[in-house]
This record gives C-alpha cells, sequence and structure tokens, in this order.
C-alpha cells in the first residue's frame, strides 16, 4: 500500500515556486485515488530551528499554509493535514535516529550545506537546524512513507533517509520502510527562479509571486521581472534559456493559452523562436506570462479569501488531522521501540513480573 508524506514550513505564504514544484502535483495525486494514506504536514517545529527569535512568524504562518492548500484543492477528506509539532512521537524517533548518523555524515549532505550558506550560519548553526535530515527522517518513517514528493534539492535528504532506514533494520528488525523520491513530472518545476533572477525563489528573498497576491500585485511583479540582459531593443536577438520569464511560461504555458491571448503563435515553441531571432519585446512576453498567471491564480485566490473568512474552520481541520497523525506515529514509534528492546512494559519479558 503507497503511503505519501509531504509538507512545507510555514515561514510565509505559499509561493508559484510551491505549487509548480509540489502542491499541484500533490492534487494530483490525492485524486488519483492510488494511495493508501497522504500525509501532509505544516513544518512548524522544522521551521523553529531557524526561526526560534521569532515564534509569532512561524505561529502566524501555520493559517495561511492551511489556506493555501485547501485554496489549491487539497482535501481533508482524503489527505490527513497536520501540524508536525503536534506529534511528540517525531522527536522521539529523531532522538534514536541520531545514533544512527556520524556528524562527518551530515556535514556532507548538500542541501544541509546550501542552506546554511544561504542564511549565513557558519559557525552559528543551530544544532536543531544541522540535524534537520535526521528530524525528516523521523517525519518520513513515522507514517511508513515510501513516496515523497519534492524538489531535485531535497533529493540527498531523502538518500539520508534511506541510510536511517537501511542502517536502522540491519541493526534491529526491519520495521521501517525505504521512501522514494516523486520528482515534479515537469523538470522546469523543481525549482522556479525568483522574479529578480536569483536562482531559486524565496520568501526570506521577498522574490516571489504568492498564490495570495491581488491581480494587481501579479502584473507588477511580472512587469518587473528580469529577463535577458543582453536584450535590449525589440530587434535584438534574445535569449530564453536561463530567461525566469520563459522558464515561467515552461511551466504554466499550455496551447490554447495562445489561441486566448497571442494567436500570432500556435505555440511556445514558435514565440521562443521569433524571441530568439530578435523583433519580440519583453513587454509582449510579459503580458502573455501576466495573462497565464491571471487565468492560473484567480480560482485559487477566489477559494482562499472565502476559506479565510471562517479560520475555526480551518484549525478544527488541523487539530483532527494531527490527531489521527499522531496515533499513526505512535504505532510507528510502538514498533522501533520493541525493534530496539525499550519498550519495557510491552515486552513478554516483564508479564507477571511487576507487582502493584
Amino acid at each position: 500500500m503507497d503511503v505519501i508524506l509531504t509538507g512545507d514550513r510555514p515561514t510565509g505564504k505559499l509561493h508559484l515556486g510551491h505549487y509548480v514544484g509540489s502542491l499541484k502535483r500533490r492534487v494530483e495525486l490525492q485524486n488519483s485515488g492510488k494511495y493508501h494514506n497522504i500525509f501532509i504536514m505544516i513544518a512548524d517545529a522544522q521551521a523553529l530551528t531557524d526561526n526560534a527569535d521569532n515564534i509569532n512568524k512561524v505561529r502566524n504562518n501555520i493559517s495561511e499554509v492551511a489556506l493555501d492548500y485547501l485554496a489549491c484543492g487539497l482535501d481533508p477528506k482524503k489527505s490527513t493535514i497536520f501540524i508536525q509539532s503536534q506529534i511528540p512521537e517525531l522527536c522521539e524517533l529523531s532522538f534514536y535516529y541520531m545514533n544512527l548518523v556520524t556528524v562527518s555524515r551530515l556535514q556532507r549532505n548538500p542541501t544541509v550545506k546550501n542552506e546554511i550558506q544561504l542564511r549565513g550560519f557558519k559557525q552559528s548553526i543551530p544544532v536543531g537546524f544541522f540535524t534537520y535530515p535526521i528530524s525528516q527522517a523521523a517525519d518520513i518513517t513515522a507514517f511508513k512513507a515510501n513516496i515523497v514528493p519534492v524538489g531535485e534539492d531535497q533529493l540527498p535528504m531523502i538518500e539520508q533517509t534511506r541510510e536511517i532506514v537501511r542502517s536502522f533494520n540491519s541493526q534491529y528488525k526491519p520495521v521501517l520502510i525505504e521512501p522514494t523520491a516523486v520528482l515534479p513530472e515537469n523538470s522546469v518545476c523543481s525549482r522556479l527562479p525568483g522574479i529578480d533572477g536569483a536562482a531559486k525563489m524565496s520568501k526570506s528573498i521577498g522574490n516571489c509571486i504568492y498564490l495570495s497576491d491581488s491581480s494587481n500585485d501579479i502584473k507588477k511583479k511580472v512587469q518587473s521581472m528580469f529577463t535577458d540582459p543582453t536584450h535590449l531593443r525589440v530587434e535584438d536577438p534574445g535569449h530564453t534559456e536561463n530567461n525566469p520569464v520563459f522558464i515561467y511560461l515552461d511551466a504554466f504555458c499550455k496551447d490554447e493559452y495562445f489561441k486566448e491571448f497571442l494567436p500570432a503563435y500556435q505555440n511556445l515553441d514558435e514565440m521562443k523562436e521569433h524571441y530568439r531571432r530578435g523583433g519580440l519585446g519583453d513587454g509582449v512576453v510579459k503580458k502573455f506570462l501576466n495573462e497565464i498567471l491571471q487565468t492560473e491564480l484567480k480560482p485559487i485566490r477566489e477559494k482562499r479569501e472565502l476559506l479565510a473568512q471562517d479560520l475555526p474552520r480551518i484549525f478544527y481541520m488541523l487539530h483532527q488531522g494531527s490527531i489521527k497523525a499522531r496515533e499513526v506515529a505512535a504505532q510507528t514509534l510502538s514498533e522501533v521501540k520493541t525493534a530496539m528492546g525499550i519498550n519495557y512494559f510491552k515486552d513478554d519479558i516483564f508479564s507477571g513480573r511487576i507487582e502493584i
């Protein structure tokens, strides 16, 4: 039986990078009916590893992330949406897994190295942040997830989880499941660049188009987007590779959008060819991208605004999801402790030997 585990850190509203990189895919997987269980985690505990001095930032964004989830089509009747910190069993699993990983192995993790550099931690790395791959292994294995939808940059984290699972199963008993990473079908969606041309759209940098942005905000952000710096005049030949506007088009464009918004072209390949040979201005391309994004995001924004009118209902949903998730994690923890031989008061060895 296939089980999915995925989630996001509540450090801000979700943006287009989240949407094309994972959210859209999660909804498709959820609605496929092929999976026994789907667990969607709001990773507030992990967010605190580099936001310990700003608890309110994390706390306030839990509802924002939940609203984004529901607005995009995640359904609490089909997926279990829960809050990480409400599952204390995850912390205990992390503690046991720490004995299976060396410091040098964590230091070699490419994702950890990149995130440490991005945040400028240098030698002041919070231990919780440094050990995130172990925490993530606990998140995944607690629900016996064998499918984990991720972006390409998260592959080293999944591989570390697989190592931990193999080590545990070999050293104790084979009770944990090795996960498999599932990448976005459209490779462009793995890492959507920021509107400023930075390699990654990031909430901390503020180079994002958010799912909750107004129509006017989207238009302004698209108009300000970085393009090809050598394409100074309309007649100049341009580059579509590494050009954020065209990367966004690769992620969102459908042939039918040309018929509706830009009938001069039949498809994106024709448009790219014109841009490369010169004669197509950035203004036309950006206007087309804006029309597409407005079409894609309008129903999400409208549904989100409606859901936001009843936040108590959102938190009730999260509470119920957390109760269900904790039941599953508690069962896995019991199996782990039994495999390790430390589930003392459930072991037969103690049967009848304790007097009250």
